[in-house]
């Protein structure tokens, strides 16, 4: 499918340093689909940082196995219309099990503050938005995957896999194995044992408490950097 050309929309909000909950952009229009932002004032998940999503606007009403596949950035601008901050281009995969993607660590909120680069209290978006797939309708057998900092991971896991990274970007630098589907498999087993150690440490049994630590050091020994989980 041919690209669509890239656009970009821009809004501006108002007191922005007495905004507490989640801003939503008006909806607007990119490659023939429709969107909006969302900036998280306060951190999304992460305190103190700025946040900017984008998602596609109505997605609860398109039919079965929609999917966008878009590049897309972020642009903070002055009044003037220079830009004191722009993200990196992200390409992402939009779907019903992950209606939106963003930056959760754009700028901190202290780095707004200090050095002035909002006007008169008025924060200014663009967003820039290049549409690369559409796909309308499709089969879905729950078992479709997509890439997420190099792993092949389901639909359905793709934001947590994406979360990982966000709060532990050094997690896979040394990570040995190169074969994709070796890379799923200790993905999936790492899953899992974050699954596992979020129930309270009185319902393990010894056996469970001895397995779960084996299980970390065998994640560990390929090179995953797991010491948030220890």
């Amino acid at each position: 499918m041919e690209d669509h050309k890239p656009t970009s929309f821009t809004f501006e909000i108002d007191n922005f340093l007495e905004k507490e909950a989640v801003i939503s952009s008006p909806t607007f229009s990119s490659g023939g689909c429709q969107w909006y932002a969302n900036v998280y004032p306060k951190g999304n998940g992460i305190e103190d940082h700025l946040a900017l999503f984008l998602y596609v606007a109505n997605y609860g009403s398109l039919q079965l196995g929609w999917k966008r596949r878009a590049k897309f950035s972020f642009v903070l601008l002055k009044q003037s219309g220079k830009e004191f901050y722009k993200s990196i281009e992200l390409c992402q995969v939009f779907c019903a099990q992950v209606p939106g993607w963003g930056i959760v660590k754009a700028l901190t909120i202290k780095q707004l503050q200090e050095k002035g680069f909002m006007e008169k209290n008025k924060l200014i978006v663009k967003v820039q938005v290049q549409v690369l797939e559409v796909v309308n309708e499709a089969e879905v057998t729950g078992n479709e995957t997509m890439d997420v900092r190099g792993f092949q991971v389901l639909y359905s896991q793709a934001f947590q896999v994406s979360w990982i990274f966000e709060r532990h970007p050094d997690i896979a630098l040394s990570f040995g194995p190169k074969s994709h589907f070796v890379k799923t498999t200790y993905m999936n087993l790492l899953l899992k044992l974050i699954e596992k150690l979020d129930k309270p440490p009185h319902s393990f049994s010894e056996t469970e408490l001895s397995n779960t630590r084996t299980e970390l050091v065998d994640l560990t020994q390929t090179g995953f950097k797991l010491d948030w989980l220890k």
